[in-house]
């Protein structure tokens, strides 16, 4: 799965000031530019590390960059070799001065991604901590609360093989669910009827007192935003589980 740059520190420090370019910050040059698939992320910012020291910017940008460098597989080795280079055409003193910077970060190790890292940089949505629902669900899931206000929103995340128990939301009038599919690859099943795959960027409409499940596909991680329509006397039936026998008939 492509790991996707997501930046919003234009918006963050600019975004009352300068909207217009925080909007080129995050929207053009990170969100479009350095996702370009043209070139992979190392190659991309190892270009951009060198690039900042011909310039002479050795400041905490450059820092940065070094960093993410790092984060996307260029050795210390790699690093060491390109800054080298770089001197011989950009000059010895700004040489000097990255070398100063790249020490300190190669100094620093970093922990090893974890799958939930990785998947994290795939998606949007923040993951969350570990579904406080977990009895519910076969495997493990998380849940993050996007918002508790007016419709109620959460992203919840299944690691692959992951899903929910059967289930009903129950409501006099009203009521039921919406899913919008923001990562990965999962399926939704109605009692009785055949199960569906998700894909990003598919939207499921649940009606109230409607028996289903849904979750990821065996060997993918998956999320969805889950929209609790409001409903009169609403609430939530759990049934059984979805037995490993019927699920991998299902997707085998």
């Amino acid at each position: 799965m492509k790991e996707m740059i997501t930046q919003t520190a234009g918006r963050q420090q600019l975004g009352e000031f300068a909207p217009e370019f925080a909007h080129y910050n995050d929207d053009i040059l990170f969100g479009e530019n350095w996702n370009n698939g043209d070139i992979d992320l190392k190659t991309r910012s190892l270009i951009t590390v060198v690039t900042l020291m011909a310039q002479g910017i050795t400041d905490s940008s450059l820092k940065y960059h070094i960093a993410n460098a790092k984060a996307h597989g260029v050795t210390q080795r790699e690093m060491a070799a390109a800054i080298t280079h770089a001197a011989f055409y950009a000059g010895w003193p700004k040489a000097w001065a990255t070398f100063n910077l790249a020490k300190e970060i190669y100094s620093d190790p970093i922990a090893e991604l974890t799958e939930k890292d990785k998947y994290q940089n795939t998606i949007f949505f923040p993951i969350g901590k570990e579904n406080p629902y977990g009895k519910f669900f076969v495997g493990q899931s998380y849940l993050a609360p996007l918002s508790t206000e007016q419709v109620p929103v959460y992203n919840v995340t299944f690691e692959p093989g992951c899903r929910n128990n059967w289930h009903i939301h129950r409501a006099q009038s009203g009521g039921g669910q919406m899913l919008i599919c923001v990562g990965g690859c999962g399926y939704y099943q109605e009692w009785g009827k055949e199960p569906v795959e998700l894909m990003p960027g598919t939207i499921v409409n649940i009606p109230a007192n409607v028996k289903h499940w849904h979750g990821a596909a065996p060997g993918s991680w998956f999320s969805h935003l889950a929209l609790e329509i409001p409903g009169e006397d609403a609430s939530t039936e759990w049934c059984e589980p979805v037995l490993n026998e019927e699920y991998n008939r299902l997707h085998g």
